[in-house]
């Protein structure tokens, strides 16, 4: 599933700082289209620089967001850290599968596990299809990384925290899920950490989950 469009300059609209190194930027969206969960290609005028970034904004939304993680050393994120409201910069995509199928079948149960900003895509979920019965399991380490935990619907969101108390269970979401087995028809999409993938993927099909309804989308 690909949605093509061309090339766009745009302006960024704003810098929100979720943490010291985690951000949203918030950029004109000039009739860009894309499938809430898809990656758009971000990068910088005149230069041969470009990452691909998950959306973070809803489908509706009159501009087009990405939550980043600044990379040390990166040669993209840290200069998009400091852009400011007026700069410019490019979007190409939007690309990938990373969708929700029939997401007006709302009799379907879905669980979205990510790690960090592995989040992303989840969050265009929520904000797109508030109609869905999701569950969001985030990992975090820390509780000032429970990036926009707001957003989602009531009891929706589960914060598991591994390096200090404060979150809704206290380690990674692959103890949780150890703990709180899956009903197998769940719809599962598991974004993040390869590593934290390939343990879920196991746990999963272990409590009988057909391998059809895990979607998979690694970030790192």
């Amino acid at each position: 599933m690909v949605q093509m469009n061309k090339v766009a300059m745009v302006k960024v609209l704003r810098v929100r700082h979720l943490t010291d190194s985690t951000f949203v930027i918030r950029v004109e969206r000039k009739g860009f289209e894309f499938i809430p969960g898809q990656c758009v290609n971000l990068g910088l005028p005149k230069e041969a620089i470009n990452r691909e970034y998950s959306t973070y904004s809803g489908k509706d939304e009159k501009y087009l967001e990405f939550l980043i993680k600044t990379i040390k050393g990166g040669s993209l994120s840290p200069i998009l850290q400091k852009l400011r409201i007026g700069d410019e910069v490019t979007i190409d995509g939007a690309y990938g599968s990373f969708t929700v199928v029939n997401p007006e079948k709302t009799n379907n149960k879905y669980l979205f596990i990510g790690t960090g900003t592995g989040i992303a895509p989840f969050h265009s979920f929520a904000l797109s299809y508030p109609e869905l019965d999701y569950t969001v399991l985030h990992g975090v380490s820390y509780t000032n990384e429970l990036y926009d935990k707001k957003d989602y619907g009531p009891k929706k969101y589960i914060a598991c925290v591994s390096r200090e108390k404060g979150g809704d269970f206290y380690g990674r979401v692959t103890n949780y899920l150890r703990e709180n087995p899956v009903d197998p028809k769940t719809i599962c999409y598991l974004c993040g950490n390869s590593d934290m993938i390939n343990e879920a993927y196991d746990i999963l099909r272990g409590q009988g989950v057909n391998g059809t309804n895990i979607i998979t989308e690694v970030f790192f």
